[in-house]
């Protein structure tokens, strides 16, 4: 298991913090973006987005009405937030999902663990001051 942490102070930073995993991240894996409200889940998201390619910062959004966003074929972004069990979530299809060769962004995922996938990436964020993030990265 291998894992890294790093520091951001602005919102700007945690995109390009993003833009530099996504470089690193296989074509197809499963990550999920843990923290708290606010922590920054979705601004990291927007700069793994646009670092794969497949949309602007800009154009990403939490999909926490939609609860999935599919920016291209090979990139998904899904927030479980509003969604209480197991069952709840089986209705999403996410098996089909983890089957593709995509990268697979979702944000409170780790509420359901035996629904995630064991090999995958936990990506923890915590503030530490009004815009600035503890962003820890683990490889399984």
């Amino acid at each position: 298991m291998k894992s890294r942490t790093y520091h951001t102070q602005t919102e700007d930073e945690t995109i390009a913090l993003g833009e530099t995993l996504a470089a690193e991240l296989p074509a197809a894996v499963v990550v999920l973006l843990i923290g708290q409200l606010g922590a920054g889940k979705t601004t990291l998201a927007k700069g793994i987005v646009k670092g794969l390619g497949a949309a602007n910062p800009d154009d990403v959004s939490s999909p926490t009405f939609t609860l999935i966003h599919e920016y291209s074929p090979s990139v998904f972004h899904i927030d479980l937030y509003r969604l209480d069990t197991p069952a709840q979530v089986a209705t999403l299809g996410l098996d089909e999902i983890f089957d593709r060769r995509a990268v697979v962004l979702i944000e409170w995922g780790e509420r359901f663990p035996e629904l995630m996938p064991e090999n995958r990436i936990e990506i923890r964020l915590r503030t530490t001051g009004e815009s600035s993030r503890e962003i820890a990265v683990q490889w399984s």
